[in-house]
């Protein structure tokens, strides 16, 4: 039988979410700003430019490896949704076996992630190529040119797949007001530890309320640490 000290936290928790849904999404005044705008996306060409040239010797190992240790395609099709709801194709390199998106329904109850996003540790779809490069980032660099084309920022909201757009409440989509990214707060403030994919819109919806360049510039440097740290799964 719960205790009442049990029902009282459950119900004060139940009482700060909802007070969070309910509350209007708030930006910084700088999203207001089309001179700092301008820089954010300026940042955005020349850096995912830059490094798109100075990591293309990375990528033809990548793309090898990938090619040599699995069958199927070196680029997975990332159908992901971006700012305002409207969709876009970005690429990652494959991480998983070929077809490994017809066995996620056998998995679901293993998801550790409450919500619509499907998160585990160990997946066993990966590879053993794919775990690697998971555990440094090293998929995600073809993201780059998503921000080259503008589809996406090097910092912002990261952009859910079609499918669990889908499933998103109204609150949930307030996310996606701005454009998303390759790295967030959520990257940076324990990935591997939230749970509950309400606390992760509340990192997001943080980033949009508090944005500045510095801002931008404090995730960025947490995340190359983050990623040379190989904390990634």
């Amino acid at each position: 039988m719960q205790s009442a000290a049990k029902r009282g936290i459950e119900d004060a928790l139940a009482c700060k979410l909802n007070e969070l849904v309910d509350s209007p999404l708030i930006f910084s005044p700088g999203w207001q700003n089309p001179f700092l705008l301008g820089i954010k996306r300026g940042i955005d060409v020349i850096v995912s430019g830059v490094a798109l040239v100075a990591l293309s010797p990375l990528f033809l190992v990548l793309a090898g490896a990938v090619k040599w240790t699995s069958s199927g395609p070196i680029l997975y099709r990332w159908r992901v949704v971006g700012k305002q709801g409207r969709p876009f194709l970005g690429f990652k390199f494959r991480s998983m076996y070929e077809n490994a998106d017809d066995f996620k329904a056998q998995l679901e109850s293993r998801n550790e992630m409450h919500g619509p996003v499907f998160k585990i540790t160990d997946d066993p779809r990966l590879t053993k190529v794919g775990a690697w490069m998971r555990r440094y980032s090293l998929d995600e660099l073809p993201q780059f040119y998503s921000v080259l084309k503008g589809d996406m920022s090097l910092v912002g909201p990261r952009p859910p797949l079609v499918s669990e757009y889908a499933r998103f409440t109204e609150f949930q989509k307030q996310k996606l007001a701005v454009k998303p990214g390759i790295t967030c707060l959520w990257q940076i403030n324990g990935r591997n530890q939230v749970s509950d994919f309400d606390e992760w819109v509340k990192l997001d919806l943080e980033y949009i309320r508090e944005w500045s360049l510095g801002l931008d510039a404090k995730i960025l440097g947490k995340t190359v640490a983050a990623v040379l740290a190989g904390t990634g799964k």
